[in-house]
């Protein structure tokens, strides 16, 4: 039986062998419908970013809620433990918090609302110390015009103070988003292990249920000891700031180092504004600038350890956080959400990290060796 020429190079070509003169084109590396669906995820991204942005009203007080629910909810088992009502804890815990927070915001607000009351008084004393900058600038202009550029920097201005009431008004939540936060956290936390179960038992099969119990401990674990972590190292940081104050003999440093311990919940944003508070208040106490800059110069080196060795040491067993990480998901969340943006942005980190280590395990596809 002959065979015809045309089967062979059928059956060749079946049989996965290329064809010598074959021009066949290949596979884009985008298809279309991968492009379609990476153009739909960018959109679903854009719209979800515009809600949580218009809706900052409502999403902000229940999105911290819940956050600060999940770290607490270990101080709500404990007592739980101790046979006290899991409703009852709740509301114990979060009054303890609240009082915890009045009494540090009273330490801030009382030399606060002092020196607002002189910020007239207070920009004219700093404006006459920052009159040892004249010659300087005039160098500076000399040489300017020198090498034929324009006058720049005619003189030191300083900024108005017009600034600080509009401010305090962004900072400042309104009363309906105190009451939703407060009432989101007590029943968050008194019903946090009724949720746990009934997102559990959401799932149909046995592996998706020890995946989802598994993602839920992990998240209640780290935060949780994120916040007492995180607490301990930042009321360190407030007493050490508050000791330095009390040395060098700058004004209120009870007041100081709680604004600092406050402050340090921020990263990088934090220690940098109240580095600023520091060599502003030495300046205008301190008859010279070489003694008001000692608090802050002081401050800056124990913030540099903090930073650099207690942190990473202590938080960096635990979880590993990416510097570009978390500095991207700061500027994100404090452009999104301000100030409470800038504080939810590592828990949140942390929360992604989880949720990626989980849902994307590392037998997933790699890219090859460079």
């Amino acid at each position: 039986m002959r065979v015809h020429p045309s089967e062979c190079l059928i059956s060749g070509k079946d049989e996965g062998t290329p064809l010598p003169d074959s021009h066949t084109e290949l596979p884009p590396v985008i298809r279309r419908t991968e492009f379609v669906a990476f153009a739909l995820a960018g959109l679903l991204l854009i719209a979800i970013v515009a809600v949580l942005y218009v809706a900052k009203a409502f999403f902000l007080p229940v999105v911290m809620a819940i956050v600060a629910g999940t770290m607490l909810s270990p101080a709500a088992t404990f007592l739980e433990k101790r046979r006290v009502p899991r409703s009852v804890g709740a509301v114990l815990i979060v009054v303890a918090v609240t009082a915890l927070v009045a009494f540090v915001f009273a330490l801030i607000a009382a030399p606060a609302m002092e020196w607002s009351s002189r910020l007239p008084e207070l920009g004219a004393q700093l404006k006459d110390k920052m009159h040892v900058f004249d010659r300087p600038l005039a160098l500076w202009r000399e040489l300017q015009t020198m090498v034929g550029g324009s006058e720049g920097l005619p003189s030191l201005q300083l900024p108005k103070f017009e600034w600080v009431q509009p401010t305090l008004e962004f900072l400042s939540p309104t009363f309906a988003e105190f009451l939703l936060f407060f009432a989101t956290l007590i029943l968050f936390i008194a019903s946090w292990r009724d949720l746990r179960r009934a997102m559990i038992m959401n799932f149909g099969e046995r592996d998706a249920r020890l995946r989802t119990l598994r993602i839920l401990n992990e998240i209640e674990v780290h935060l949780g000891s994120y916040l007492l972590t995180v607490t301990i190292i930042n009321v360190g940081v407030g007493i050490a700031a508050g000791l330095v104050c009390a040395v060098t003999g700058m004004p209120n440093p009870a007041g100081l180092g709680a604004l600092a311990a406050t402050l340090n919940f921020i990263p990088i944003i934090g220690p940098v504004a109240m580095f600023v508070v520091l060599a502003v208040v030495g300046v205008v106490a301190f008859p010279t600038i070489g003694g008001g800059l000692v608090a802050a110069i002081a401050f800056g080196g124990i913030t540099f350890l903090e930073g650099h060795f207690v942190t990473p040491t202590i938080i960096g067993r635990r979880l590993a956080l990416n510097a570009l990480a978390v500095f991207i998901a700061l500027a994100f969340w404090t452009w999104l959400w301000g100030p409470m943006g800038a504080f939810l942005s590592s828990p949140l980190l942390i929360v992604g990290l989880i949720l990626k280590e989980h849902l994307l395990p590392e037998n997933s596809p790699q890219l090859p060796q460079a």
